[in-house]
């Protein structure tokens, strides 16, 4: 049994990873998941309660990064309220539409949105840019917060 909840920890930890490429997959939390259920299945011996808060804060920043990023974006251009709500409301609606809407959703609401404010095509175009460009950035961000846990991780065990 103990060898299958390896298994898990270790799974759990690969499919973080390609969750932080693949939208449709929680990435940064299943990859803590995978590494408090390594920390539990050893004891917690090699990975302490410390070790796993700052495991815990970093999960917190990513999901939060990833949450604002096209709101960011497109705040970052200029846009209005309207363009915001628009890239936030369509992030949300984004997610029963898998992948193209995970990626869409943003872009289309911070157009919508903008449109809808303004009357202007160009700075439709520009808030839908820029909500591309923070969802471009959302995964940088991310992968930096998921190559930092697995450091903070393989050091801590090995340490």
């Amino acid at each position: 049994m103990n060898e299958i909840l390896w298994i898990a920890a270790f799974a759990a930890m690969l499919l973080g990873l390609l969750g932080v490429f693949l939208p449709l997959l929680p990435g940064v939390p299943l990859l803590y998941g995978g590494m408090l259920l390594a920390a539990w299945l050893d004891d917690f011996a090699r990975i302490g309660v410390p070790t796993l808060i700052v495991l815990a804060v970093l999960t917190l920043a990513a999901w939060l990064g990833e949450t604002l990023a096209s709101v960011w974006g497109v705040k970052r251009a200029g846009a209005s309220g309207m363009a915001i709500a628009g890239a936030g409301v369509g992030a949300l609606f984004g997610l029963f539409f898998g992948l193209p809407g995970l990626i869409l959703g943003p872009i289309l609401g911070a157009v919508g949105g903008e449109y809808l404010a303004r009357r202007d095509q160009r700075r439709a175009a520009r808030a839908g840019v820029a909500a591309g460009i923070g969802f471009l950035v959302a995964i940088v961000a991310k992968l930096a917060i998921a190559v930092t846990m697995l450091a903070v991780f393989v050091f801590a065990w090995f340490a």
